[in-house]
């Protein structure tokens, strides 16, 4: 059973997360604090108390914009502890995802937050503390991927994806209707999708061939048009990146 601590300044955020969090039965006890300051009070008696101490704390949920101290300043103290409790950050702004992965989160949720979605986060901390065994989920939608925004779970087709962005162990979806941001490595999008037509073309980008507009050769340099945006392609992707397109029906 995971025992929690809740961090948001905004009382009518914090008690409706509270009441989230209790419902879950992976949670064994769930506090709450209203800022920064307070957390690290709490925290600290954690850090006396040990790990298998009764004022523990396995994971927190920290909010990101708050007076003073903000949720990204309290986990980089945090990762100072010996053994540090689990991070979630629960947030508004999708925009602090990179920095999050950064400081090794467990999970990013945005709010308003969903129940089922807070029992995604609960899970992968209570599998990295052993407290939950395994529960088998059913196998995703290959031809759509799952994102966030505001709260709400959107499908983007994968169809419709004309290039993806590296940033750390997230990555940007474009799509013509704009981007999506999603915690999954590019690494995984390129091996998923290389049936799909998907090739890497730089460390930090992977295109869909139905998407490329154009390659350009100027002074030695290779790039792509995909939409309106030109995209560099390394040297080491160069010739199979034109061969794959020269092939392309």
């Amino acid at each position: 059973m995971l025992r929690a601590l809740a961090v948001d300044d905004e009382r009518p955020s914090l008690e409706e997360l509270l009441y989230l969090l209790h419902a879950d039965p992976r949670i064994g006890s769930a506090e709450g604090a209203g800022d920064a300051t307070e957390a690290l009070r709490r925290l600290n008696r954690a850090l006396e108390s040990g790990p298998g101490g009764a004022a523990a704390i396995d994971v927190v949920f920290l909010d990101i914009q708050m007076p003073g101290l903000d949720g990204l300043d309290l986990a980089r103290l945090l990762t100072g502890f010996a053994q540090p409790p689990l991070v979630v950050f629960v947030t508004a702004h999708e925009d602090f995802a990179v920095q999050a992965f950064d400081l090794k989160a467990v999970d990013y949720v945005l709010k308003p937050v969903r129940k089922e979605r807070l029992a995604e986060a609960i899970r992968r901390a209570a599998e990295l503390t052993g407290s939950s065994p395994r529960i088998p989920v059913h196998e995703p939608d290959p031809d759509h991927i799952p994102v966030e925004l505001g709260g709400v779970t959107r499908f983007v087709a994968v169809d419709d994806i004309t290039h993806v962005e590296a940033q750390g162990d997230y990555a940007r979806l474009h799509t013509d209707r704009g981007s999506h941001l999603v915690r999954i490595p590019l690494s995984t999008l390129e091996e998923r999708w290389r049936l799909r037509g998907f090739v890497r073309i730089h460390r930090r980008h992977l295109v869909a061939l139905r998407h490329v507009g154009e390659l350009r050769l100027d002074a030695g340099t290779v790039s792509v048009l995909v939409g309106d945006e030109e995209l560099q392609v390394s040297r080491r992707h160069a010739r199979e990146l034109r061969d794959l397109l020269m092939r392309r029906p």
